[in-house]
C-alpha cells in the first residue's frame, strides 16, 4: 500500500485532542484493586495472586505518555504446557509513548527481540520471533532455551529466524500468550483461542480463560495498544475503506507463504524436514514469507500491517497497525507490528519520569458505547451457559442468574480488560432463568432457557 500519511496532519490532529488524545485516555486503569491469577498444569482452579493486574497509573506531558503497569492481564495467564518455568510476575515498568508519533521515512526500522509496544492492559507486545534462528554452519538450531547460542549473540539476525507463532503454541495460554522470565507478552492477536471459528489449541478446555477483547465481525474492532513509535494497534476488523465508509471487513495481511522450487529454502532445511522433534514446515521461519502489494483493495494492509486510515477514536485519520487474523480468526503474519515500524521508534521501558507530567483520572465508562452489548450461548444449555461481550470493557461488569422467583442463582464478574464469564448450569431445574447484566441504565435482562 503506497504511504500517505502526512506528518503535519497527524501532529495537528493529535495536538487539538489535548487531554482526550486516544493515547492518553484509553487505558485499562485498575482503579479497584483487581489483581492477577493464574493457573499452574493439573490444577483447574486458577490462583489469586497479589499483584495489582492491568494499568497503575497513566501520565502525560506535551509529548509523551508515560504508562505504569506491572504487566498482569485481569484474564488468567497460564498455565505454559511447552516446559517453560516462568509464572507471569510483576514487571514494575513504565512504558514511554509518544503522542506525537511520525513516519520514519529513512530506512525502515526492524521489529526487535522483547517488548515493541504495550497493549491497553499494560501487557508488553512481542514481534513474530522466538530468539530461535537456524545455523548454517552447524544445519541446527541455535539460540532459545536449549539450543546452542547464535553465532554473534542470541538475537544474531541469522538466514532464518523461526516464527513464535507455530512454533510455540504449546507454550500458549488460553489467551495466546506466555511469559519471557516472567514478561508475559502478546506476540499475536489477544482473543482467546476457544473464541476463533477454528480452534487449533485445546488449552482453554481445562484451563478456561479469554483475553483482551473478542473479535465481532459485525463491528470495528477496538484498539488495543500502541506501538513503540507511538501509533495505534487495533484488532482484527476495521473499516473496508480508509476513509470510513464501506461497512465493516477483516483487515488483512499482505504477506503470504513462498513457494519453494521442490521444497528447497536456500541455505536453510528443506520444507517439511523433520529433525528430532522439529519439522520445519513451511511458515516454520519469519522468512518463509513474502510481502504481496494489494493496490486495489484498501483492506490488505502495508509491509508493516498497518494503513492510513479513519477509526472511531481518530476520526481524521491516523497510521494504525492491526491485529491480523485469517479467515478462521487464526493468527496471520505478521501478527501485529513488522517486521519493520512505519514509524520513527521512540518508545521505550524506562525506570523513571524526568519531565512534569499530569496524571490521567480515567473516567471509569463502560467504552465508548452506550450500552453493553453481549451474546449469550449456548441458549437453550444443559451445561455451560456463557456471556460474551462484544465491546472492550473499562469497568468490571457483574452477571446475575436468577430464576423466575426473583432468586439469585450464581454470580460472575466479568473483569475490567476481559470479555467473557461461564456458568455452571449442569445442576439446576429445567426451565426458564433471567441473566441481569450490568447495572442502573445499562443494565441489560435476557431469558435463558436451561435443561430444555
Amino acid at each position: 500500500m503506497k504511504k500517505i500519511i502526512l506528518p503535519s496532519l497527524l501532529m495537528l490532529t493529535i495536538s487539538v485532542f489535548g487531554q482526550t488524545n486516544p493515547a492518553i485516555t484509553n487505558w485499562l486503569i485498575n482503579t479497584t484493586g483487581l489483581t492477577g491469577r493464574h493457573y499452574v498444569n493439573g490444577n483447574p482452579t486458577p490462583i489469586v495472586d497479589a499483584v495489582s493486574a492491568n494499568v497503575q497509573t497513566v501520565q502525560y506531558s506535551t509529548n509523551w505518555v508515560y504508562v505504569s503497569t506491572n504487566g498482569i492481564p485481569a484474564y488468567i495467564t497460564g498455565p505454559f504446557l511447552d516446559g517453560n518455568p516462568s509464572l507471569a510476575t510483576s514487571q514494575n515498568a513504565i512504558f514511554k509513548i509518544s503522542l506525537n508519533p511520525v513516519q520514519n521515512t529513512g530506512n525502515p526500522t526492524n521489529t526487535n527481540g522483547g517488548n515493541i509496544g504495550i497493549f491497553i492492559n499494560g501487557v508488553a507486545l512481542f514481534d513474530y520471533r522466538d530468539g530461535v534462528a537456524w545455523n548454517t554452519s552447524t544445519n541446527s538450531l541455535c539460540g532459545g532455551p536449549g539450543n546452542t547460542p547464535c553465532p554473534g549473540g542470541p538475537n544474531a539476525n541469522m538466514p532464518w529466524n523461526r516464527d513464535a507463532i507455530p512454533a510455540e503454541k504449546l507454550g500458549f495460554d488460553c489467551a495466546k500468550g506466555h511469559p519471557a522470565m516472567g514478561n508475559y507478552h502478546h506476540h499475536q492477536n489477544p482473543s482467546a483461542f476457544n473464541l476463533d471459528l477454528t480452534v487449533i489449541s485445546n488449552i482453554c478446555d481445562i484451563y478456561a480463560a479469554d483475553g483482551l477483547y473478542a473479535i465481532n465481525a459485525n463491528q470495528h474492532s477496538p484498539l488495543i495498544g500502541y506501538a513503540y513509535d507511538g501509533f495505534p494497534i487495533y484488532g482484527a476488523y476495521g473499516y473496508a475503506n480508509t476513509n470510513g465508509t464501506g461497512g465493516i471487513t477483516r483487515i488483512k495481511s499482505s504477506y503470504q507463504l513462498r513457494t519453494y522450487p521442490n521444497g528447497v529454502r536456500t541455505n536453510g532445511p528443506t520444507v517439511g524436514q523433520v529433525i528430532g522433534n522439529q519439522t520445519f514446515f513451511n511458515g516454520y521461519f519469519k522468512e518463509d514469507y513474502e510481502y504481496v502489494a494489494h493496490p486495489s483493495d484498501p483492506a490488505y494492509l502495508d509491509e508493516h500491517n498497518g494503513r492510513f486510515c479513519i477509526t472511531p477514536e481518530y476520526p481524521n485519520g491516523i497510521y494504525c497497525y492491526f491485529a491480523t487474523v485469517d479467515a478462521n480468526w487464526n493468527s496471520a503474519y505478521p501478527y501485529v507490528v513488522g517486521p519493520t515500524f512505519y514509524g520513527t521508534k521512540t518508545g521505550a521501558k524506562v525506570t523513571a519520569i524526568s519531565e512534569t507530567v499530569t496524571t490521567y483520572t480515567s473516567t471509569s465508562e463502560l467504552s465508548e458505547n452506550s450500552a453493553i452489548e453481549l451474546k449469550v450461548f449456548p441458549n437453550p444449555t444443559n451445561d455451560v451457559l456463557m456471556v460474551q461481550l462484544s465491546n472492550l470493557i473499562k469497568e468490571n461488569v457483574t452477571i446475575k442468574l436468577v430464576d423466575l422467583t426473583g432468586k439469585v442463582i450464581d454470580t460472575k464478574i466479568i473483569y475490567q480488560g476481559s470479555t467473557i464469564a461461564y456458568f455452571d448450569v449442569s445442576t439446576l431445574y429445567s426451565g426458564q432463568y433471567i441473566l441481569q447484566v450490568g447495572e442502573g441504565e445499562k443494565k441489560k435482562t435476557i431469558n435463558v432457557n436451561i435443561g430444555e
